[in-house]
């Protein structure tokens, strides 16, 4: 901050923060009309070279920039989509974003984005007041169960289309990974290489992505007839204590497990850690986790994962949220986009005295 000496008048005008130039300033200094004015924002015919020069220097001289506002209520259209998050720190919705904003802009569009936090109520918020800036369109991955709120906004005509997980209550366009099958070959992977006291952590079971996931681990281990104890499977908070402390129950257990499968990026990271943290000559335990993250094949052994296209997602709800922009109608859609094992020497580890029986 530069302070003015005593007696000395500043130099600069002082800043109104929050006042903006209008269409009547720009024309006051180029000396003409509002309408003058208003045809050279807009760039429609009629004004000469010489006066439109005129405006374009008032214009750059004031800072002005045009109010949308009213072709908002003339179009009908604000050429502006929300996107809701659950987390924008977590790496798996860099890519999502990136690619909703890629369609966005191919579109002429404005992506606005914000982050539920995982918290029903915020998102609700958070949602109403894009709404309230009456955005075109919304690509929600949800926190709640419970959309019944959005349902009024879905009839005025704001396109609505879910990502990772469906909407809850109300009848909406959804985009989703196969989070079930993912999880059942992970499964299937660790079975075919001589496991059979397999652990799954994962996500609260409230989580729709949890609870499929949860649902292929049974489904792979009842294929193979194999038994489920409670005490292989733990659900919840991903934050590293609660992990960590389920890892460990699992593997220091009577009958420890021989393997394990995280349910998420975060659960696997987790995990990774306590494997590398436990005392030689501790045997190895093979680990399959679902999602990619950075670095995964740099570890020794590298870690095999279920990867899930998190840029597909969201470029194919965003395609699918401008075909109804675009007037496509039909029934709400339910896309289910797949997912690859990717083998890299962590989910092949064999158990350490070959098959338990």
């Amino acid at each position: 901050m530069t302070d003015t000496a005593p007696g000395t008048a500043s130099r600069t005008p002082t800043r109104r923060y929050g006042t903006r130039p209008t269409m009547k300033d720009v024309a006051a200094r180029a000396g003409v009309g509002l309408k003058t004015v208003s045809r050279v924002v807009n760039g429609e015919p009629g004004v000469t070279p010489d006066t439109e020069r005129r405006v374009q220097e008032a214009i750059t001289a004031l800072g002005f920039r045009r109010n949308d506002s009213a072709r908002i209520l003339r179009k009908g259209r604000t050429a502006s989509i929300g996107l809701v998050l659950e987390d924008l720190a977590d790496p798996f919705y860099g890519p999502l974003s990136r690619a909703v904003e890629e369609v966005a802009r191919a579109h002429g569009a404005l992506l606005i984005n914000g982050s539920s936090a995982e918290d029903p109520e915020r998102e609700q918020e958070l949602v109403l007041a894009l709404c309230a800036r009456r955005v075109d369109g919304l690509v929600i991955i949800p926190a709640g169960h419970d959309h019944r709120y959005l349902a009024p906004e879905m009839a005025a005509g704001v396109a609505t289309v879910f990502v990772d997980r469906p909407a809850g209550r109300v009848d909406a366009d959804a985009v989703l990974s196969d989070s079930f099958g993912g999880s059942r070959d992970a499964v299937a992977h660790l079975i075919a290489h001589g496991h059979r006291r397999i652990g799954f952590l994962g996500d609260l079971p409230g989580i729709h992505t949890a609870a499929e996931r949860l649902r292929g681990y049974h489904a792979a281990m009842s294929e193979a007839g194999l038994p489920v104890h409670d005490a292989w499977v733990s659900l919840g908070p991903t934050d590293p204590e609660r992990v960590r402390a389920a890892a460990t129950a699992m593997l220091n257990a009577a009958e420890p497990v021989t393997a394990l499968f995280a349910g998420n990026n975060r659960v696997t990271v987790t995990v990774v850690r306590v494997l590398a943290e436990r005392p030689a000559p501790a045997a190895p335990v093979a680990l399959v986790g679902f999602d990619d993250f950075e670095l995964a094949d740099l570890l020794s052994p590298g870690i095999t994962v279920i990867a899930q296209d998190s840029a597909q997602l969201g470029r194919t709800a965003a395609d699918l949220l401008f075909r109804r922009l675009d007037g496509a109608g039909g029934e709400p859609r339910r896309l289910v986009l797949p997912t690859r094992l990717i083998p890299r020497g962590s989910g092949e580890l064999p158990p350490p005295t070959g098959p338990t029986p």
